[in-house]
């Protein structure tokens, strides 16, 4: 029998429907020192809902032969917690000292970030967050205007979550690349059209999707996505065809400028063009509350980030049902 969710749960997940569905979401605004060369103190920011709790720095256990970023790990509520120094990473200097840390679940993982000092959270529309692509930002996957007119907004760089933790712990990414029992095929000239704003990210879905013989078109948000969809249909339209002729799927990050996942999602699934097209969430984003708003905006399936052998077998189940 299904274990039914608790109210919190509930609530989380109603607060959660309400953002998405004006395409809004909450930014934990926060700063890591020092910029190298300067005296400002940038700001950066993390989806709320990665984060699990915010804590004044506890007590850390040091450990031998770690990743240089690494500091150790602390006993937070009987669980022990692998702590990353986020400066570090990053490259600023934090001269105010590492007094807080951010508990964060990602990829069904627990980890911890120490920073400088937490600031607000801030609710923003998914407009106001434009792609970090080509900008420098090797670690930045989007930059957030926080609030005033265009000129004289204030910014904050979203972190590539997925990047840091490569960089740290390489040794434990699961392998992208399937053996040849895992090859489909597609009819011919059909694609899974895929979105995801994180480089590391695209890396591995490329990678998986060509061990499967999978043809596809790769895209780094979700407006691009939704343009290349609607060109592909009227591609279709003049061919005398039908959208699904041209895409067999939708594969999506659910963190992503200009347009979101969920936005993403709504916006097929309610399209009379398209609603017959399965969408498939592929998103570090995890936890019941999560996992309950993807079912919830409509969603085929969920894959968190990085189980290949997972995706592997729900882009199976889905293209061949």
């Amino acid at each position: 029998m299904k274990n039914a969710m608790n109210p919190s749960t509930m609530h989380e997940v109603d607060a959660r429907t309400n953002l998405t569905a004006n395409s809004m979401f909450e930014l934990l605004l926060f700063r890591l020192g020092e910029a190298p060369g300067t005296t400002k103190r940038e700001l950066f920011g993390i989806n709320v809902f990665k984060v699990r709790e915010i804590l004044v720095m506890p007590e850390v256990t040091a450990m031998v032969n770690s990743h240089p970023a690494v500091m150790g790990v602390a006993n937070i509520r009987g669980q022990m917690i692998t702590v990353i120094n986020l400066p570090q990473i990053v490259g600023t200097n934090p001269t105010k000292g590492l007094g807080i840390l951010l508990v964060t679940e990602f990829a069904r993982s627990t980890q911890a970030f120490a920073v400088e000092e937490v600031n607000e959270i801030v609710r923003l529309e998914w407009k106001q967050v434009l792609s970090a692509e080509g900008r420098g930002g090797g670690l930045v996957t989007s930059i957030a205007r926080i609030d005033g007119d265009v000129e004289n907004t204030r910014v904050a760089q979203v972190l590539d979550v997925e990047q840091i933790l490569r960089d740290v712990y390489p040794e434990q990414q699961p392998p992208a690349e399937m053996d040849d029992s895992h090859k489909l095929h597609m009819p011919a000239g059909t694609v899974v059209l895929a979105a995801d704003d994180s480089a590391v990210a695209r890396m591995m879905i490329e990678q998986g999707l060509n061990s499967m013989g999978v043809p596809f078109i790769m895209t780094k948000t979700g407006q691009e996505a939704w343009e290349r969809l609607k060109a592909l249909a009227a591609e279709a339209e003049l061919q005398g065809k039908t959208i699904k002729d041209k895409v067999a799927m939708v594969l999506t990050d659910l963190e992503m400028p200009e347009m979101d996942g969920f936005t993403l999602t709504r916006n097929i699934k309610q399209d009379a063009r398209f609603s017959n097209v399965p969408v498939v969430i592929h998103s570090s984003l995890t936890g019941a509350t999560n996992e309950d708003h993807v079912r919830k905006v409509g969603a085929d399936g969920y894959v968190a980030k990085f189980v290949a052998e997972e995706l592997a077998d729900t882009i199976r189940r889905i293209l061949t049902r």
